[in-house]
């Protein structure tokens, strides 16, 4: 029976990507998302990927939820952490709820997602953790203190749970991608990217959902077992650590 894997976010952009490519590759994909229910319906007519929905901030929800999938489709060896939200604003301005919102949906998720399979991956002595992170949380990034502080949470997680399960044949690992052509990235102005955002990436053009998901289907497979720990950059060559 083929490995079970779960994609927070799952029904759009990169998301999607990621689901389809481990489809793909052999794997049962169930999709979580949070609200638009027109696209997952699309994702799910189009794919055949089983769809959930819950919000991922809440841990009753991602418990419940997971557990249903475990019962529906089998063990979950494999868990990608890609649900994530914006709410930009400079850091003077901002409200509690725009602070607290972000961190819940970009960095309590990881709790919220991982602890309710963790336990099995160990049991089982497998698992893949690949956690969705971001260029913004290596640099930082004006108007984004949340999202910046979320995302490096995520990288901080990474490393901490890496160590922790390195024995139990379980690996933890970060993207990090920068700009890359989602929906959200492309409703920007041409005229915007040509003259503020291309230029700042040495290829010279923006990134594609699917390379981001062959990076999460190479950290999934077994052929990967001795990267653990570790932020994978996917970025065009826009910031190198």
């Amino acid at each position: 029976m083929a490995s079970v894997a779960v994609v927070s976010g799952g029904t759009r952009g990169i998301g999607a990507a990621i689901g389809k490519a481990l489809q793909a590759a052999g794997y049962t994909v169930a999709a979580n998302y949070a609200g638009n229910d027109n696209a997952a319906a699309k994702f799910k007519a189009e794919t055949g990927i089983a769809v959930y929905k819950w919000d991922v901030a809440n841990y009753k929800a991602c418990a419940e939820g997971l557990a249903k999938i475990g019962h529906e489709l089998g063990p979950i060896d494999i868990l990608v952490n890609n649900a994530g939200i914006t709410r930009d604003v400079m850091f003077h301005k901002m409200t509690p709820e725009q602070w607290h919102e972000v961190i819940d949906t970009n960095l309590n998720s990881l709790f919220n997602m991982t602890r309710p399979v963790i336990e099995g991956m160990r049991q089982r002595g497998f698992g893949r953790i690949v956690n969705i992170s971001s260029i913004n949380g290596q640099k930082g990034k004006v108007g984004q203190t949340n999202y910046t502080a979320s995302k490096s949470g995520d990288i901080g997680f990474t490393k901490s749970l890496a160590q922790e399960n390195a024995g139990k044949g379980i690996t933890v690992n970060t993207v990090c991608p920068g700009y890359i052509a989602t929906d959200m990235v492309m409703a920007v102005p041409k005229e915007v990217l040509d003259k503020s955002v291309l230029p700042l990436i040495p290829v010279r053009r923006l990134g594609e959902p699917e390379e981001v998901a062959r990076c999460v289907v190479f950290l999934v497979s077994e052929e990967s077992g001795f990267i653990t720990g570790s932020t994978l950059t996917v970025n065009g060559g826009q910031y190198m650590i």
